[in-house]
């Protein structure tokens, strides 16, 4: 008789740590793009229960669009230093020197 209450305690805690891993790993997706401070946090995290609600068929989905961003590169999948704003503006900052100077060279040709 002792057996019999301990297994159905036991397939009750199984159904338990079951019922709440599906739901932990639902979540990771939510928690991945909590991390990398996602833009769309919130519509993640609702897509994970609408993937809850469909047996997780759309849950490889939803991990693949949390591991897209990255705060410090965006969308991209590397770093293009030719696009930040600092390089933009030294580049900017090079050209008008260098307009500056060919503008003053003009001048002195046409003074001379």
């Amino acid at each position: 008789m002792f057996l019999n209450y301990f297994a159905l305690g036991l397939l009750c805690f199984a159904g338990i740590i079951v019922f709440y891993g599906i739901i932990v790993i639902h979540d990771i997706p939510y928690e991945i793009a909590v991390e990398r401070n996602h833009p769309h946090q919130d519509a993640i995290h609702a897509a994970g229960w609408v993937s809850l609600l469909t047996l997780h068929v759309l849950w490889p989905f939803i991990w693949i669009w949390a591991m897209l961003y990255r705060e410090d590169r965006g969308w991209g999948f590397h770093k293009n230093e030719s696009n930040s704003i600092a390089a933009l503006q030294t580049r900017l900052a090079y050209l008008e020197s260098k307009l500056a100077a060919e503008d003053k060279e003009k001048l002195n040709d046409v003074i001379h």
